[in-house]
């Protein structure tokens, strides 16, 4: 009998680590620095919106995954050199860059609006912009808006960072910054954000964002899916949501 159980004890040990071991390992592509989307916390571990949807799609596709940093002008010639399996970072779906990647159903959906002091009578009609200096994220759909609709009528200022626009701002370098609305919204409920509010009215308000695959990787962008509408099923997005916005993203 103990010949036999041991027997048996030594089966299902090497069933599970066997199991444990064949278990399918993803990467997730992000940046890090867009909160309340992607950031590190303290100790310097990836989280956020995009990190916590990830995670929750990856249990659904049963994968165990981990985060890899990336800069975000490099993050689609990264995701193509296979430097991860998908990327997660709040990007929007554009006509350009689905010739490059395949992107998801949407996860959310955004719009983009200016943000200045609350001290300043700042109006967004073009005759009032003239000569002011607007920042915004480089290689965005903000960035792209505002040199394609004003570039001939503001000085664009275009950053590697929405954290380092915002700091212009606050030293006074910049008039105003267009980025995205939930970006600007988690900042001016910041401490350094306290002092600036939201001018005029949302300028781009269909902003589609996905997360990106390579183009020919259909089955994993048919995976994402999937369990995209499993946790919006189960009622996962909807926590993940709440644990960032009073309000809902999805739509």
């Amino acid at each position: 009998m103990k010949k036999t159980s041991l027997f048996v004890a030594a089966m299902a040990s090497f069933v599970f680590t066997s199991g444990a071991a064949m278990a399918e390992k993803l990467r997730i592509g992000t940046e890090g620095g867009m909160p309340p989307f992607n950031m590190l916390d303290q100790s310097g571990k990836a989280t956020g919106f995009d990190v916590d949807i990830s995670y929750a799609l990856c249990e659904k596709m049963q994968a165990e995954c981990d985060v890899v940093l990336v800069d975000w002008d490099g993050s689609i010639p990264a995701l193509n050199a296979k430097k991860f399996d998908f990327l997660a970072s709040s990007m929007s779906i554009t006509e350009e860059r689905k010739k490059a990647v395949g992107f998801t159903n949407p996860i959310y959906t955004n719009s983009l609006q200016f943000i200045a002091p609350k001290s300043e009578d700042f109006k967004t009609d073009t005759a009032a912009l003239k000569g002011k200096v607007i920042g915004a994220q480089r290689a965005t759909v903000s960035g792209d808006w505002l040199e394609e609709n004003l570039g001939k009528t503001v000085e664009v200022r275009l950053y590697d960072t929405n954290e380092n626009a915002y700091l212009d701002l606050s030293a006074g370098r910049i008039d105003a910054i267009l980025a995205d609305k939930l970006l600007n919204w988690d900042w001016l409920n910041s401490d350094m954000g306290k002092d600036y509010e939201f001018k005029g009215e949302p300028v781009f308000q269909s902003d589609k964002i996905g997360i990106a695959v390579r183009k020919n990787d259909t089955q994993l962008q048919e995976r994402l899916n999937k369990a995209l509408d499993e946790i919006l099923a189960d009622g996962t997005y909807e926590k993940i949501n709440a644990k960032y916005f009073p309000f809902s993203i999805y739509e």
